[in-house]
């Protein structure tokens, strides 16, 4: 089995290092890698492409052991991942108009609102709603901002994962 994956870098020393380690310390097979460090992301990182191969449970393991390292994997053989970002919103929300907060995060690049959850109240300022937002692999700190300037906007209670 194989896999092409697109890995988000940062460009300082060491970096392409620390992401094959985990391929050869666990048996995948490194076929080739791409690394262009004049060719940036708007973050400024590095898109490096990397094909490995070996058994299903092997490449599986690479895969976790790179995202408990905390490496983004861009895409896995053309396929763009996408994270889950979870935040809760508490204060007047439905007076706020719910529908224009999901548009308003809908509208960020790389970003949809998957699932919604709502809690409404008899006493004002205590709706609450949980959302699961779905965002291009690598988005998590910028989303997460907008979520809490959006918030901060609307004068909702934020809380966001950390």
């Amino acid at each position: 089995m194989r896999f092409n994956l697109v890995l988000d870098l940062p460009d300082v020393p060491g970096q392409l290092l620390e992401a094959l380690e985990p391929m050869g310390r666990l048996g995948a097979n490194i076929v080739a890698v791409i690394h262009q460090r004049d060719v940036k992301t708007e973050r400024g990182t590095v898109p490096v492409q990397i094909t490995i191969e070996g058994d299903k449970e092997t490449l599986d393991k690479v895969m976790g052991a790179l995202e408990s390292k905390d490496i983004h994997i861009i895409e896995v053989d053309g396929v763009l991942r996408k994270e889950q970002i979870t935040t809760v919103l508490i204060g007047d929300i439905v007076e706020e108009d719910l529908q224009d907060t999901v548009a308003q995060l809908n509208q960020l690049k790389g970003v949809r609102v998957a699932d919604l959850d709502l809690k409404m109240s008899d006493k004002e300022g205590n709706s609450a709603t949980k959302m699961v937002m779905e965002a291009n692999s690598g988005l998590k700190k910028e989303v997460l901002k907008n979520v809490k300037e959006l918030g901060a906007k609307k004068g909702f209670l934020v809380i966001n994962e950390v």
